[in-house]
């Protein structure tokens, strides 16, 4: 949508964008982030803003605009990604809030959840939370944030009067890994994993079966920091 929209709104001009990374179906973003790519210059930054939110669908809003230099590259220059994952647990609850939050029906043990959640942080050997690994990916990485804590940036009249947000930050991550980590969570939540499971398996060479892939719904990107 947003290439069809510069594609109307440039006249036809060439251009190219690229993004800082991808998510899956049914992720949200709060904020994210791309690289557009001019053959020619724009005589006003902030008109140019105005006018792409204007013909934007409404689920996209562009927050601002900067000019980088030629060697940028979004992809490849040093960045920080912070995850959000939004849930509540213990009923089945509204279902308008299915776009932005997942529901576990199961009662959950959030004080033993939020200790697994700690056992992330730092750097740990992350192939079992990788989806489809190979023999060829680069597994060590590092977790700055991994963190439980109550709900209170997302509210609206139909939410439970009680829900959680995972919290990860880190400078890149691997298909589905905050999914399987979230996932993980709530096997520790329901009993399912103890502690000790989950700090074997940030270890190589385990034999704790990392499969659970949490739904899509509940995660969203909330924001991308350049270093």
């Amino acid at each position: 949508m947003i290439d069809r929209t510069f594609n109307y709104i440039l006249e036809g001009k060439s251009f190219k964008t690229l993004t800082s990374g991808r998510t899956d179906a049914m992720v949200s973003a709060n904020e994210a982030a791309f690289e557009l790519f001019l053959y020619h210059e724009i005589d006003n930054l902030d008109d140019f803003l105005e006018l792409f939110n204007f013909n934007l669908p409404q689920d996209i809003r562009a927050l601002s605009i900067v000019q980088v230099t030629k060697d940028f590259n979004i992809i490849q220059d040093s960045k920080i990604k912070e995850y959000l994952y939004v849930f509540a647990f213990g009923n089945k609850f509204h279902p308008f809030c299915a776009p932005i939050m997942t529901t576990i029906l199961d009662e959950l043990d959030i004080e033993k959840m939020k200790v697994a959640a700690k056992l992330f942080e730092g750097e740990h050997y992350l192939k079992s939370y990788c989806y489809k690994a190979t023999d060829n990916g680069i597994y060590n990485r590092e977790i700055i944030v991994c963190e439980i804590v109550e709900n209170n940036l997302f509210t609206a009249n139909f939410f439970p009067k009680q829900s959680f947000v995972l919290r990860v930050k880190g400078k890149g991550f691997m298909r589905n890994q905050i999914r399987l980590m979230m996932g993980t969570l709530i096997q520790v939540g329901k009993g399912e994993l103890d502690l000790q499971d989950v700090a074997e398996s940030l270890k190589p060479n385990h034999n704790i079966p990392i499969n659970f892939i949490a739904p899509a719904s509940g995660l969203i990107l909330n924001k991308v920091e350049f270093l």
